[in-house]
């Protein structure tokens, strides 16, 4: 069951007292229409009133989208949707999601229901520390400058542990140096030697790179005086590898089946399309863009940087010399075994997360406690999002799930409202003709009475 935020990292103080536990199973919420499905959190104390105020509005004043970025005109919509079903380390997650594409919300919705029998899914991440790097560019005797660092290691930890002491005192702080030998040798290019200076720092519940860039701009002028060389860039690294989130399912074949495929020939199915991408990288792009659908929708939700997590993810998928996928899926014993292990650096205080109302009252309505949390949720929704992926291409395709998704966007188009947009949706889908002038003419026959 989802137990609310111990921490005070989320909403704000002095909202209404909470229920420890909130259920994610909330049977037939994709089929009511947006007020009621707010209506049900509600009745479920899933969100408090001022929340579900903010979710129902625009959420984000004017004034605030202009101290968020600069030179503000608006503010662009996209919708925000909540994933249910979810039951993560054995507690029930409601998922807040902000995406536009059709049928993600409902595909990782789906899965979460279709684990829940097997336990759901399992996550953890590890403590959020994050690299900072410090380079030294055209080094003559990289041996001796990697020397002068590791020596120097002791001096430069005095210096760096009194740059953010609040966040010592949070429990964060430095987590050590690396020294690395860096080359350029670019074919018909010239060399060159680099030294870099990686600074590990456990960033608590911030995403940390305001934090990071402090500590190696304030560390560039020792690193200079202990070398002799002049420091080049100094700036966090996204790739943060020392800050990876991971999750886990178990699923036996009669949590797959369908009434068209026996759940062994599904589940056969679905490590045949895993071991494809793991063999080629033009597969292995699409197999990670649909995990990452249900991550980056996460990381918009709740005020996170998902170019920075896109970016440090994708790096990771290479690390051993070819783009692989993020996920594994493996038969053991029949039963099917899926894994998902990437960098995620979700933060869950500071910036935009402190000014936008509809990001905090999203991270409350998932019961957010903190950043490991975040990031182990994130994951979880990932392997979700890729399982239903998968499991459709090992079945019906992936098309006709969201060709009914994308018939929906068509009547909408074309002018249905409210229950107008589930009748021409299904006629469009039985039909099979999801074309704009279809579905204004099924919408005419609707409103002359003629269906």
């Amino acid at each position: 069951m989802s137990v609310r935020p111990s921490r005070s990292t989320v909403p704000e103080p002095g909202q209404a007292v909470r229920p420890d536990v909130v259920s994610s199973r909330i049977p037939g919420f994709y089929r009511l229409p947006p007020e009621e499905r707010l209506a049900a959190l509600e009745a479920n104390l899933a969100v408090t009133a001022e929340e579900a105020s903010i979710l129902r509005g625009d959420g984000l004043s004017l004034d605030d989208a202009s101290a968020m970025v600069e030179n503000v005109i608006g503010r662009f919509a996209l919708p925000n949707a909540v994933a249910v079903n979810f039951r993560i380390n054995g507690r029930d997650r409601l998922v807040p999601m902000v995406v536009e594409e059709p049928s993600v919300v409902a595909a990782v919705s789906n899965m979460a229901r279709l684990a829940r029998p097997a336990g759901g899914f399992f996550a953890e991440a590890d403590p959020p520390v994050m690299i900072g790097q410090i380079q030294l560019a055209n080094v003559a005797a990289p041996d001796a400058v990697v020397a002068a660092l590791e020596a120097a290691i002791p001096r430069l930890t005095d210096i760096a542990v009194a740059v953010h002491p609040r966040l010592a005192a949070r429990g964060g702080g430095l987590r050590g140096f690396a020294v690395r030998r860096v080359t350029y040798d670019e074919p018909g290019r010239g060399h060159e030697e680099m030294v870099v200076l990686h600074v590990h720092l456990d960033c608590r519940d911030a995403m940390g790179a305001n934090m990071v860039n402090t500590l190696v701009e304030r560390l560039a002028p020792h690193v200079e005086q202990i070398t002799g060389h002049e420091v080049g860039l100094k700036i966090l690294s996204n790739l943060a590898d020392q800050r990876r989130a991971r999750a886990s399912v178990r699923l036996r074949p009669e949590h797959l089946s369908t009434p068209e495929m026996d759940g062994k020939e599904v589940a056969d199915r679905i490590v045949g399309a895993w071991r494809f991408a793991w063999a080629d990288p033009y597969r292995a792009a699409t197999h990670n863009k649909g995990v990452m659908n249900g991550i980056d929708a996460v990381a918009l939700a709740t005020g996170n940087d998902w170019r920075a997590i896109e970016a440090g993810a994708h790096a990771w998928c290479c690390r051993d010399g070819q783009y692989r996928p993020m996920t594994r899926w493996e038969l053991v014993d029949d039963v099917l075994i899926g894994t998902i292990e990437l960098p995620l650096q979700f933060g869950t205080v500071g910036g935009p997360i402190r000014l936008h109302p509809t990001v905090r009252a999203n991270l409350a309505l998932a019961g957010v406690d903190g950043a490991e949390d975040l990031s182990g949720m994130a994951a979880a929704v990932g392997l979700s999002q890729n399982l239903g992926a998968l499991r459709a291409l090992a079945t019906e395709g992936i098309q006709a799930g969201h060709m009914r998704m994308h018939a929906r966007c068509v009547a909408a188009t074309v002018g249905a409202k409210g229950p107008e947009v589930d009748l021409v949706t299904a006629r469009l889908v039985e039909e099979r003709d999801f074309s704009s002038n279809r579905a204004t003419n099924v919408l005419d026959e609707i409103r002359g009475g003629l269906v």
